[in-house]
C-alpha cells in the first residue's frame, strides 16, 4: 500500500492539483478545505495513516501556522511541506520553528515538490528506525515503535498494554519469526520496570546439562569445572524482565525449578546452601502450541498454567498481509542506508502486490531477509519483482527484463511490464512449438514419448487426469535416477513412505529399477 500524503489547502484549484500531482508520483492522497478539518485528523486516532502533509499557510479561521503548533503540542511528527505565496525569509523562519520540514513557493514545480516527497520520506523512515534501534538498546521500546497497520495486530499490542501495567505472567505464542521477542520487549518499555535489565533466553540453544547451571546460577566447586562462582539468568533480570524463548524446549526436572521460581519469587543455584531472592517480570514464548506438549507429557501441566496466566498469540505475516508494504518499506529504509544505497528509495507497485500474495513461511524475519537481499541487488530508484526472484518464481509472477520505471512513472510503468508480457509470450511460443514437435513424434509411440517430455493429452484429445500424469512422473523419475529411492523421493519432493505408498497405488512395486533399489 502506498503512502498516504494529506493535502490541506482551502483553495479547491491548488488542492486538485496537488492531488493530481501526488497521485502521478506513485502516492495516495486525503485532503482537507481547512486548517480545522487537518487537526482533527492530525491530532485524533487517524493520525497514523498519514505519512506526509503538504500545508498551505494562509487559510481563514485556522491557519497552517496554527495546524503546525498544535500538531507538534500533540507529539505528532509526521514531516509536513508548507507552501505559500508569501515566500518571504521571516515566513519561512516562522515555519521552520513550528515545525515544518520544507518550504515551497506557490506554484511549485512538480519536480521540486517530489524531491521533498521522497526526501522527507525517507528521512522520517530513517529516524524512525534509529529510534526504534535506540529504544530497544535502552529497553525503552514501546508499542507505539512496532510497524503496523493491521487489525489483528492491532489486537496484539492492546493485549500487550494491557499487560504491562501488571507484573502477571506472560505467554506469546507464534510461528518462528513473527517477532515474537519486540512484543516482549514493548511490554517492558511499556512497564515500570523500563529501562531495567531484560535478559533473554533462548531455551532450545542451551545443551540440557547446562540449562541449570545457566538459568539458575552455581556456586564454586558445585561440580567438576565450576571454578567460579557463576550469576544465573534469573538474577540477572532481577528488577528488570526474564524472556525465556523456546520455553517449550527446557528439560523436565528444570520445569520443576522453573515453576518454584514463579510460585516462591526464589532460586536455588546448583550447590548453593540456601535459595536466593529475585524480583523478575517473566514473559514466556513458545513456536510450538504448548497444551499439545502438556497432553504428550513433554511439558509439566502444572507450569503451563502457570505461564499461561495471559496468553499473547501473534498471527502469522500472511494473515496481516497489510502489515507488508509498511514493513516492506522500514527495511528498505534501513538497509539503504546501512549498504550506502541512498538512491533505492520506493518500491514499485507490482513488487508490493507481489509480496502481499505471497505466503511468507518465515514470517517477518524471512521478509526482512528477502529485502536485504533485493536492496543489495537493486540498481534502480525502486525495488522491483526483477529483485525478487525467488519470491517472483514462487508466485508465479513474469519478471521483466529492462530496467524497472520510478513508481510514479505509470506509463513506463505499463510498457516495462507490456515488454516483459510480449518476452513472456515468445517464450511460450517457443514452448508451443516444441510441444507439437513432441506430440508429432509421440503419435506413432504413445506409450512411449521421447523422454522428458510429458503428454497432456490423451489419446482421444482430452486432457490427461492428473493421477496418470503423476503415475507417469513417478516411472520417469524412476528411470531417470537408476531406481535409487532416496534420491527419486527427494527430486519429486515427496517421503519415502509417500513415494512407496504411490508405488503400491499405481502397481508400480515390481518395476526393475524399483526392484533393483530394494
Amino acid at each position: 500500500m502506498a503512502q498516504r500524503i494529506l493535502i490541506v489547502d482551502d483553495d479547491p484549484v491548488q488542492r486538485r492539483l496537488l492531488e493530481e500531482a501526488v497521485k502521478r508520483f506513485g502516492y495516495r492522497s486525503k485532503s482537507c478545505v481547512d486548517g480545522r478539518e487537518a487537526l482533527e485528523i492530525l491530532t485524533g486516532t487517524a493520525q497514523t495513516e498519514i505519512d506526509l502533509v503538504i500545508l498551505d499557510l494562509m487559510m481563514p479561521e485556522v491557519d497552517g501556522f496554527q495546524v503546525l503548533k498544535e500538531t507538534r503540542a500533540a507529539k505528532n511528527a509526521v514531516p509536513v511541506i508548507v507552501q505559500t505565496a508569501n515566500g518571504s525569509i521571516e515566513t519561512v523562519i516562522e515555519a521552520m520553528r513550528a515545525g515544518a520540514q520544507d518550504f515551497v513557493v506557490k506554484p511549485s514545480r512538480p519536480e521540486r515538490l517530489q524531491v521533498s516527497i521522497t526526501n522527507l520520506l525517507k528521512v522520517a523512515t530513517l529516524e524512525g528506525e534509529l529510534t526504534r534501534i535506540r529504544k530497544h538498546t535502552e529497553g525503552t521500546l514501546t508499542f507505539d515503535n512496532i510497524v503496523t497497520r493491521s487489525e489483528p495486530m492491532d489486537r496484539v499490542l492492546r493485549l500487550g498494554e494491557r499487560a504491562a501495567s501488571s507484573n502477571i505472567p506472560i505467554l506469546i505464542e507464534g510461528e518462528s519469526g513473527v517477532g515474537k521477542e519486540l512484543i516482549a520487549r514493548a511490554i517492558q518499555g511499556s512497564s515500570e520496570r523500563r529501562s531495567k535489565p531484560f535478559v533473554t533466553v533462548n531455551c532450545g540453544a542451551i545443551p540440557d546439562h547446562l540449562v541449570e547451571s545457566i538459568l539458575f546460577g552455581h556456586e564454586k566447586g558445585a561440580f567438576t569445572g565450576a571454578v567460579d562462582k557463576h550469576m544465573g539468568k534469573f538474577q540477572e533480570a532481577s528488577g528488570g524482565t526474564l524472556f525465556l524463548d523456546e520455553v517449550g524446549e527446557l528439560p523436565l526436572e528444570v520445569q520443576v525449578k522453573l515453576l518454584r521460581a514463579l510460585q516462591e519469587g526464589e532460586v536455588d543455584p546448583v550447590g548453593a546452601r540456601k535459595p536466593i531472592k529475585v524480583d523478575f517480570r517473566l514473559i514466556s514464548a513458545t513456536n510450538r502450541r504448548l497444551i499439545d506438549q502438556v497432553k504428550e507429557g513433554k511439558f509439566r501441566e502444572d507450569l503451563y498454567y502457570r505461564l499461561n496466566v495471559f496468553p499473547i498469540w501473534i498471527p502469522p505475516l500472511r494473515d496481516r498481509s497489510e502489515d507488508i508494504p509498511e514493513l516492506t518499506r522500514h527495511f528498505l529504509a534501513r538497509f539503504a542506508a546501512e549498504e550506502s544505497k541512498p538512491h533505492v528509495t520506493g518500491i514499485t507497485s507490482n513488487t508490493v502486490n507481489m509480496l502481499k500474495s505471497y505466503d511468507w513461511p518465515g514470517n517477518i524475519r524471512q521478509l526482512e531477509n528477502a529485502v536485504f537481499r533485493a536492496v543489495v541487488l537493486c540498481d534502480g530508484p525502486s525495488l522491483t519483482c526483477d529483485d525478487f526472484p525467488q519470491i517472483a518464481q514462487a508466485t508465479d509472477t513474469p519478471m521483466s527484463y529492462a530496467a524497472a520505471p520510478p513508481a510514479g512513472n505509470k506509463e513506463a510503468q505499463a510498457d516495462v511490464y507490456s515488454s516483459s508480457l510480449s518476452v513472456a509470450s515468445k517464450w511460450e511460443e517457443q514452448q508451443d512449438e516444441r510441444f507439437l514437435q513432441v506430440e508429432a513424434v509421440s503419435a506413432f509411440d504413445a506409450e512411449q514419448p521421447p523422454f522428458g517430455y510429458m503428454r497432456s493429452l490423451d489419446g482421444e484429445g482430452h486432457v490427461r487426469t492428473l493421477i496418470s500424469v503423476e503415475e507417469e512422473m513417478i516411472r520417469t523419475a524412476i528411470s531417470h535416477y537408476g531406481g535409487r529411492m532416496t534420491e527419486v523421493a527427494k527430486r519429486l519432493g515427496i517421503g519415502r513412505s509417500t513415494l512407496y505408498r504411490k508405488l503400491k497405488e499405481y502397481g508400480l512395486e515390481e518395476t526393475p529399477e524399483s526392484k533393483t533399489a530394494h
